[in-house]
């Protein structure tokens, strides 16, 4: 299977992380493939199709990715990240679903 072409203008670092996408009506599991300093790749746990902004959970490093989907390709997307926040701690509100799907997912 192709992969879609590279149009980033940063290094890509590869990643095998676990995740959350969570949007409203939808959580669910993905691995973060890789990522760079302005987007990242995942891998959906099944083929779905997602809504034009979503909130990805780094479920290791316990933060919450505010992010636009880019493109997506049968169970992968690309990211655009718009802003990342801590997942520890208070949260505000915007965040209260992500806060909860990362505590269900195992998070501390």
């Amino acid at each position: 299977m192709s992969q879609p072409s590279d149009r980033r203008f940063e290094p890509r670092t590869p990643a095998a992380v676990r995740g959350v996408v969570v949007a409203p009506g939808l959580e669910l599991p993905c691995r973060i493939v890789d990522a760079s300093a302005s987007g990242l790749r995942v891998r959906l746990d099944r083929k779905l199709a997602l809504p034009p902004t979503v909130q990805l959970i780094d479920l290791a490093q316990g933060v919450v990715i505010e992010a636009d989907v880019a493109w997506s390709k049968g169970q992968e997307a690309g990211l655009k990240r718009r802003g990342q926040a801590s997942l520890r701690g208070l949260v505000p509100s915007r965040l209260a679903a992500a806060r909860a799907a990362f505590l269900r997912a195992g998070g501390r």
